[in-house]
């Protein structure tokens, strides 16, 4: 019901409608969510204000949800009001090898409208996701993700999947900023202090010898859209965990730019090194 009200009026209503309804849900029912993200402030922008940082990111939660809730209504005809391009030559320049591309995403700026306009501005593409606990919720936001001719791609089987789909030159998108439990990651630096990351993205591309291209939608408030940003891609090394590093350090770059477009409330740092102490 609330998805629905965000269909009503000016897209710029609706971003400022969304807006609230986050903050409520986050003061509300969600109070953890201020709690993680106001620790995660504390120690990865120890400088920035934390107020500000977290008011930016519940905004770009509401418009997240405004381009969920209108995916009906874009289509190719009007998806350059929502979007641009920025670096697609890089795009261009991936496919031609024949390998795949791999786009390196994550929670920041509108990481739904960015796979969904792809689709209507260039081509179809594959996206990875894990299912929502809610059956109703996560078949309702499949559909949604699928509206422009995108395939989801079920985390539990993603390895073989995202094979599949690279051997036909096809594009993957990958949410690659979620905490990783010990036995399947790596710890590396990010934002200064130890989290704990897959390599199994890097190993894809070192198998399938495909680019990867660190990508996100980012919101530009001065025109009123977002700008889907494709960086220079970075080829596989043979090193998985050195490819793992270059990756996360460019997404912690453009984080930096763009702190209010982050998911601070997600737990990032949970996994923890061994003999070091919880952090939340």
């Amino acid at each position: 019901m609330l998805l629905a009200t965000l269909t009503w009026g000016s897209r710029e209503a609706a971003h400022r409608r969304a807006a609230f309804y986050v903050r409520l849900l986050a003061r509300l029912a969600l109070r953890r969510w201020r709690r993680t993200a106001l620790r995660n402030l504390s120690f990865a922008l120890p400088g920035a204000d934390p107020e500000a940082v977290l008011r930016g990111s519940y905004e770009s939660i509401g418009r997240v949800l405004v381009a969920l809730a209108r995916f009906p209504s874009i289509g190719r005809d009007n998806v350059g009001d929502w979007i641009r391009y920025e670096g697609f030559e890089h795009f261009e320049e991936v496919k031609r090898r024949g390998k795949g591309v791999l786009f390196a995403t994550a929670h920041l700026g509108n990481w739904e409208l960015s796979a969904f306009a792809h689709a209507l501005m260039a081509e179809p593409m594959h996206v990875v996701v894990r299912a929502l606990d809610n059956p109703y919720l996560d078949a309702w936001i499949r559909r949604r993700r699928s509206l422009s001719g995108n395939n989801v791609i079920e985390k539990r089987d993603f390895a073989r999947a995202i094979l599949r789909a690279l051997g036909r030159n096809e594009a993957v998108g990958v949410l690659i900023d979620q905490n990783t439990a010990a036995a399947e990651g790596i710890f590396i630096d990010f934002f200064g202090r130890k989290a704990c990351v897959s390599t199994g993205f890097a190993r894809i591309a070192g198998r399938s010898g495909a680019g990867i291209i660190p990508g996100f939608a980012l919101w530009s408030a001065a025109e009123g859209k977002y700008v889907l940003r494709f960086y220079p891609p970075i080829y596989p090394s043979g090193d998985a965990e050195q490819d793992t590093r270059l990756v996360h350090a460019k997404l912690e770059a453009v984080i930096r730019e763009h702190p209010d477009q982050w998911l601070w409330m997600h737990r990032r740092w949970k996994t923890r090194p061994p003999g070091e102490p919880p952090i939340y």
